[in-house]
């Protein structure tokens, strides 16, 4: 490490480099912690200071496999030797391909699936409601309290929360309804959701006018609130009955993260359409839809594409992604460090009366942070547990409508050793932000 920031000649200091961040970047971009990093290797990362940190957070869920992986490493080094980049709407290349078709195969199994690439999880989502409203030739799209669909405008306007995603960035795109999701913790029973649901199209549109709902099989940033197997298999149920797409958002949950390679298949169901992104390309900017055939095809040539959607860079990446998810038996990895990680959560949550829920599938684990007497969300105690956790070296984020859930998002490729460290510094955040340690 100490020869790698030899080599940093620019900025070898965070305070500098955070002082030219202030300057130049927009506050609108908001940074969780005041550390600036220089190198990543697994689940470790260190600053330019030289300090090192256990990183839970992995990108916002991108790095499933890991900083840096030397597979995905030595996939792009090679793809660079041979081409970078084509636009695949001017000529096609094997490694986008070969990565629709394994891809095709994961979420479709023997049905016929197709796939198009693009760049953020943002622009899948737009364009899997491009693709359910041409093939349906309806208008109307159904998303969920809580529900994190990304910053674009049509993003913001299928988002379930108003701040800070909605602001003042209006007016939004129309024909978008909203339906509250499933939580047991604030008492939000699934028969509520789904007679909101019959509520919806008495009132506010007829089913007919329904192009899609979407729905992430784990809200990620509305507080990592699992949708059960029964609400996907009655959502499922209902679309098909009114010829309605049911697309399944994931950009987080997908490659692993649940302890299956998608979330959707906890509940034996098989999506219209899936959104994909984040841990897809190891590190590289990649995301994608995949579809039933009949539906991907209904929008015309040209409807469909993106200047570096599909990156052969990317492609190369998660072709690896795909190989490492197979071949290191990332899945299995998931489940056994997702049960680790929620056993001793809930140790955790007996010994301080802050934690009110323990949630999660797999290796998606979170803590609903309260405050101790009112049992209300305690959102400043959330962020003091966050910084506490910082200052003793591991990286940790929050979600949540009212953002008092901190969430795990470790790789999977975490060490039981590196799991076990990092809940011990979330015990001593802990104590400290409660006050037991001084």
């Amino acid at each position: 490490m100490q020869n790698f920031l030899a080599e940093q000649q620019t900025f070898s200091d965070n305070a500098l480099l955070l002082d030219a961040r202030e300057a130049n970047v927009p506050r609108g971009v908001i940074t969780a912690h005041p550390v600036v990093i220089a190198k990543g290797k697994g689940s470790e990362v260190w600053d330019v200071e030289g300090n090192r940190y256990l990183d839970f957070v992995g990108g916002i869920g991108v790095l499933n496999v890991g900083h840096n992986h030397p597979s995905v490493i030595n996939a792009v080094s090679q793809q660079l030797q041979w081409v970078s980049h084509a636009c695949f709407q001017v000529a096609s290349y094997p490694g986008y391909v070969e990565l629709a078709k394994r891809l095709n195969a994961l979420v479709g199994g023997g049905e016929a699936f197709k796939s198009v690439f693009f760049t953020s999880g943002a622009e899948a989502v737009e364009n899997a409601v491009k693709i359910a409203r041409a093939y349906t030739r309806r208008q109307g799209i159904i998303a969920f309290d809580g529900a994190f669909h990304g910053r674009t405008l049509l993003g913001c306007a299928l988002t379930g929360m108003s701040q800070p995603y909605k602001q003042n960035f209006g007016p939004f795109p129309g024909e978008i309804y909203r339906l509250p999701f499933p939580n047991a913790f604030n008492g939000i029973t699934e028969a509520h959701c789904l007679n909101a649901l019959d509520t919806l199209f008495a009132v506010q549109t007829l089913p007919e006018q329904v192009a899609a709902i979407i729905i992430e099989p784990v809200q990620g940033d509305g507080g990592f609130l699992p949708a059960s197997p029964t609400f996907m298999q009655a959502l499922r149920e209902i679309t098909q009955r009114h010829g309605i797409l049911l697309i399944c958002d994931e950009v987080q949950t997908g490659f692993g993260r649940t302890g299956k390679m998608f979330g959707f298949q906890h509940s034996d169901i098989v999506p219209d359409l899936v959104t994909v992104a984040k841990s897809l390309g190891g590190g590289l900017p990649i995301s994608g839809v995949c579809g039933r055939a009949a539906m991907m095809d209904a929008p015309l040539p040209g409807g469909l594409g993106g200047t570096y959607g599909g990156n052969a860079l990317a492609c190369a990446a998660a072709l690896a992604v795909l190989d490492l998810m197979e071949n290191d038996n990332l899945l299995t990895r998931s489940r056994q460090l997702g049960e680790q990680l929620n056993a001793r959560l809930q140790q955790l949550a007996e010994k301080y009366a802050c934690i009110g829920d323990v949630r999660g599938i797999g290796f998606m684990q979170a803590i609903e942070i309260i405050d101790c007497e009112s049992r209300q969300p305690d959102a400043e105690l959330t962020q003091k547990i966050l910084e506490c956790a910082c200052q003793e070296g591991l990286l940790l984020i929050k979600c949540g409508l009212q953002r008092n859930t901190i969430r795990f998002l470790a790789p999977l490729v975490t060490s039981d050793s590196q799991l076990e460290e990092a809940l011990h510094i979330v015990d001593i955040a802990l104590a400290r932000a409660t006050g037991r340690l001084g």
